[in-house]
């Protein structure tokens, strides 16, 4: 496919994406209960600066504010007809903060799951989400998104449920599933399920991997599944900057910089492509991650245990 993300990936052995959306617009003033992409036009200031944030600290990706901006989540803050402005808004600021940046950078349009549960077990059927998807797919293409990105899914049927949005679209896309300390999702998939998922999709993903969970050791553990499936499509690694706490009502992630730059060279070493940050991730910390990927020479690939002993062990689980 020639699109500007697979472009960038022939060109480079490994690519680093952004850090977290929420944590810098949280910093930046968002309330918690604040729907963030209402700020891709009512500040719009705030949008460039967050984007830029990543490019200044080497990000070759960056993820568009609209993770939320489906129908069905925006219909809950009431905003579900501004659907359309609130996700062009979103690629637009991008846009331009990638054509300024003076080299190649790919604008993700960041989709989020649906919000509802599938069917069986829920009452969204599959025309239903792919209807969702798709809406807010071509809204972000209409933006000038350089590809979808489709992250923090928990269920194989959204997963097929976005791949065809993404093909109706006609765009490029990437997809992450969210794996918890047990290597599953929230509905019980894991990383080899996912992989072998992959290239039987009718239109499968540019990269595919794992973003958010509880740590960077168990999510580099979801990844170690993936290179033993033996799928070759490029991986995606986006964790979190540590383990979240609570401290006097906020939520703080306790993973340095240097943690992040150490799990930017394991993920590297263990041959993903693609490595960012998810909660909790600020530009310090992709600085930093910056710096272990162009200076630390590469290693052998690293055993589970090496990942276990540098970031901090494992939780109970498999791969």
């Amino acid at each position: 496919m020639d699109d500007a993300l697979s472009r960038l990936l022939a060109r480079h052995d490994w690519i680093l994406a952004d850090g977290a959306t929420g944590t810098a617009l949280l910093n930046m003033g968002l309330k918690s209960n604040e729907p963030a992409e209402l700020w891709n036009i009512d500040h719009p200031d705030r949008i460039r600066a967050l984007y830029r944030g990543a490019v200044d600290a080497g990000s070759s990706l960056f993820l568009t504010n609209s993770f939320g901006g489906n129908a069905s989540r925006l219909r809950l803050h009431g905003a579900a007809d501004r659907l359309r402005d609130l996700n062009r808004a979103a690629a637009e600021l991008g846009r331009e903060v990638a054509d300024s940046a003076g080299r190649p950078v790919v604008v993700a349009g960041s989709m989020g799951p649906t919000g509802d549960i599938m069917a069986p077990m829920g009452s969204l059927t599959h025309e239903a989400a792919v209807a969702l998807f798709h809406e807010q797919a071509e809204a972000l293409k209409e933006g000038g998104a350089d590809v979808l990105w489709i992250e923090t899914l928990s269920s194989i049927e959204e997963f097929r449920a976005a791949a065809e949005a993404a093909r109706l679209a006609k765009m490029p896309w990437c997809g992450m599933m969210s794996f918890d300390t047990a290597g599953r999702t929230m509905m019980g998939v894991t990383s080899v399920q996912l992989a072998a998922l992959i290239d039987r999709l009718p239109y499968p993903p540019v990269a595919f991997g794992a973003n958010c969970g509880l740590g960077v050791s168990d999510l580099l553990r979801s990844v170690s599944g993936f290179k033993a499936s033996g799928c070759e499509r490029p991986i995606i690694a986006k964790a979190n900057a540590g383990v979240p706490h609570f401290e006097a009502g906020d939520i703080h992630y306790d993973g340095t910089p240097q943690m992040m730059a150490d799990y930017a060279v394991l993920a590297r070493d263990l041959g993903v492509r693609i490595i960012g940050g998810c909660c909790g991730t600020t530009p310090t910390h992709l600085r930093a991650m910056h710096e272990a990927l162009e200076t630390r020479p590469k290693g052998q690939r690293p055993s589970l245990e090496t990942i276990a002993d540098r970031l901090g062990g494992f939780s109970p689980g498999h791969i």
